[in-house]
């Protein structure tokens, strides 16, 4: 089975009730260090978080809890670390530095410790970029194999299915790299208009319907590179119990996520850059009409965050002022677009939207039905509040695990979603274009701007001045 455990569909596997039933009786209940509300486990200290992660010969920890804990320990402890004391504990409690093993007892642990090693590499591969990680578990294995053939042979899959799922995931990397460097290089090169040479997006694709789907491919292959990890570390301020570092110091490890990030904006300045690049009014308003209707494919389709790009391209300044061209368009349906994506509320109508294309891919039977691509920088903004609002520890030191289940359930939900596999065909020459097509500047929209329809107060007049 590929990927994410499939349990992680429905949110209720979040509320991680049913620790112990007995626990609902008392408003606030304690085991080994636990603190429990109502049945949830609502903080902790770090140790006792990290006892609570090992499995012994009759206990294995729930997956919402597995997830939720590797998900957020890493504010607190670096994954290294984490399972070079989770390794260290399980030598202890099953006495591996034994000279005579007790076998009966170990073939009740292996089978449990290698599924939380394999969930571990199958949730977060990057965490395993490090020697020091595949050290502590070819160590682990060591100890118990003696015991039963067959964990040589687990082990070598596990290592094997997380060569695969690096090698993918680096080769994705350095080709997101590649087109970075060849883009940036013509970013400059356009202050103007170019030579009429220029292919426009309606020569490598006149059809919106096909568009979208295309675009759908680049975020969905650049959404597969986003750890879930990403979203924490993205935010990692200085352990308060921990002043000398912070966790991941070396460097922040969210490349993928920022080349996301940088792939809508470099949509919007691409939408942006073909409507002001015609020099005639009636191809500028046909380049409007038919962004209009990609993006009304991306809302069917369920990808917001091309929507979103789209919606933002248009409304940049240097378009929006093209009065005689948006004169000629047939605006109805983009204001219905603009509605669906208007910010009033905390973004409620796309919020409503969002809810209702989650649902429809918890009961999909075709891929087709089952994408959601959200609004990413919103998604990011949600959970930067999640962070900032809440304190990772309580006043005692323990660690706050209810703001973690919070994060666990929301990165959780993304996960689901990146994984669903493209059902539509790919057109490598229009996705070449959507990554390596010229676009102008900011300065060079403004030109372009200028020159189709002239200025029309003295501050676009000096401004024109100032750029020529």
């Amino acid at each position: 089975q590929e990927g994410m455990p499939q349990t992680l569909r429905s949110t209720s596997m979040f509320t991680p009730c049913g620790f112990s039933p007995h626990l609902h009786t008392s408003k606030e209940d304690e085991q080994g260090g636990l603190i429990f509300q109502d049945g949830n486990l609502t903080s902790a200290s770090l140790d006792a978080l990290i006892q609570h992660l090992i499995p012994t010969t009759d206990y294995y920890p729930e997956k919402a809890y597995i997830f939720t804990f590797l998900l957020s320990s890493r504010l607190f402890i670096e994954p290294h670390e984490l399972l070079s004391r989770v390794c260290h504990k399980c030598i202890e409690q099953q006495r591996l530095d034994d000279p005579v093993l007790d076998k009966a007892r170990i073939r009740k642990f292996g089978p449990k410790i290698l599924q939380l090693l394999t969930e571990w590499t199958e949730t977060f591969p990057y965490d395993f970029q490090e020697e020091r990680m595949i050290g502590h578990l070819k160590d682990m294995i060591h100890r118990i194999a003696p015991c039963d053939e067959a964990y040589w042979k687990k082990m070598n899959q596990l290592l094997q299915t997380l060569n695969q799922k690096l090698a993918t995931l680096s080769h994705g990397q350095e080709g997101i790299v590649k087109i970075s460097a060849a883009v940036s290089d013509k970013l400059v090169a356009f202050k103007n208009k170019p030579p009429s040479i220029q292919r426009e997006i309606l020569s490598v694709c006149s059809d919106p319907y096909t568009l979208a789907q295309q675009l759908t491919h680049v975020e969905l292959e650049r959404l597969s590179h986003i750890g879930p990890e990403e979203f924490v570390q993205a935010f990692v301020h200085k352990d308060p119990l921990d002043g000398t570092k912070t966790c991941f110091s070396e460097q922040k490890k969210t490349s993928n996520l920022e080349a996301y990030v940088k792939w809508f904006n470099r949509l919007c300045y691409l939408v942006a850059t073909e409507i002001c690049m015609p020099a005639k009014k009636k191809q500028r308003a046909q380049v409007i009409e038919f962004f209009i209707d990609v993006a009304r494919e991306c809302f069917n389709i369920g990808n917001f965050n091309s929507l979103m790009a789209i919606i933002s391209g248009m409304n940049m300044s240097p378009v929006s002022r093209l009065k005689k061209t948006w004169s000629k368009v047939k605006t109805a349906k983009f204001f219905i677009l603009e509605h669906q994506m208007d910010p009033t509320g905390n973004f409620y109508n796309y919020r409503t939207a969002l809810r209702g294309a989650a649902h429809r891919s918890l009961t999909a039977h075709s891929n087709r039905e089952k994408i959601v691509i959200p609004f990413f920088s919103l998604l990011i903004k949600d959970i930067y509040f999640l962070n900032e609002g809440c304190a990772n520890r309580l006043p005692n030191g323990h660690v706050n695990f209810e703001k973690f289940l919070e994060l666990a359930k929301q990165v959780g939900e993304f996960i689901t979603w990146k994984q669903v596999e493209c059902p539509f065909e790919q057109d490598p020459n229009i996705i070449h274009y959507l990554h390596t097509a010229p676009i102008f500047t900011e300065d060079g929209l403004y030109l372009a701007s200028y020159e189709s329809e002239s200025p029309e107060n003295q501050t676009e007049k000096d401004r024109w001045k100032s750029l020529r």
